[in-house]
């Protein structure tokens, strides 16, 4: 059924390949900048197709299929090429940020395959509170670096070196707590998404 909010989120997942495009190249600030822009515009479709899809009554198999797979594919890949080009990188730790959209990497596909076994038993399971919270940061942790890198340009390019200003940016530094604090709430959103799933694998 293609109506307005499926062709919001069909949308988004076109979009991605673009967005990635833009942010390939760190030193390329206007790149950035466009990229974060385009990024706001897909968090901004995330909100109206579920929105529009509820206040329309045109809730659709096909929306319900494709909208967590969009989100995924958007922050899987603005994690790996942040990840590339090393704005998972900041000052006194390095590289060690990685660590965090590893974690958010992993508990997404968990957290898939969960489901679809959960999914094959007919067992739904609701999106909590803390899972939304878990999300809303990590939008803003993945934005953030995007417009860290708009805004300073490139971090440094090798461990060791000098950051320079990215790592005194007050952006990027948001960037990088907002992605810790995610993936944290990803561990716990994780477990607890499990717990449910172990009660239905006797």
């Amino acid at each position: 059924m293609l109506n307005l909010p499926n062709i919001l989120t069909l949308s988004r997942i076109f979009a991605v390949p673009l967005l990635a495009f833009f942010l390939w190249w760190p030193e390329w600030r206007l790149g950035y900048l466009i990229g974060f822009v385009l990024y706001t515009v897909i968090a901004i479709t995330d909100f109206l197709d579920g929105y529009l899809a509820r206040a329309q009554g045109t809730v659709s198999k096909m929306g319900i299929f494709l909208d967590p797979i969009a989100d995924k594919i958007m922050v899987a890949a603005v994690i790996l090429v942040l990840t590339a080009q090393g704005y998972l990188r900041g000052p006194y730790v390095g590289d060690i940020h990685v660590i965090a959209g590893l974690v958010i990497l992993v508990r997404e596909i968990a957290v898939s395959g969960l489901r679809e076994f959960l999914g094959g038993i007919q067992v739904s399971v609701p999106v909590s509170k803390l899972a939304k919270w878990k999300t809303t940061f990590q939008l803003v942790a993945l934005g953030a670096l995007i417009l860290g890198g708009a805004v300073h340009g490139p971090p440094c390019q090798a461990v060791g070196e000098g950051c320079g200003t990215i790592a005194q940016s007050w952006v990027h530094l948001v960037g990088l707590v907002s992605l810790w604090t995610a993936a944290v709430l990803t561990c716990v959103t994780g477990w607890d998404y499990l717990r449910v799933g172990l009660k239905h694998m006797d």
